[in-house]
């Protein structure tokens, strides 16, 4: 687990999950708000000053779709 402080105005904390991991699935932000009891209660603006422990990053599972052929 990773520890970032929160250095900069109106950082939300899916912007902060999003800078970290360069994406937002996988409950990234829920698992974050596990990791930091008392985050939630301190808004939606993270105050400058404010050490949030990130989740370890799992490994992406590739999403299978399915394809759709117009013509034969």
């Amino acid at each position: 687990m990773a520890a970032v402080q929160v250095v900069q105005d109106e950082m939300t904390l899916d912007l902060l999950v999003w800078r970290a991991f360069g994406r937002q699935d996988g409950s990234l932000v829920e698992q974050t708000l596990v990791l930091n009891p008392g985050l939630a209660a301190l808004g939606t603006i993270l105050p400058i000053g404010t050490t949030v422990i990130l989740p370890e990053p799992q490994a992406r599972q590739p999403i299978r779709r399915n394809s759709v052929r117009l013509w034969s």
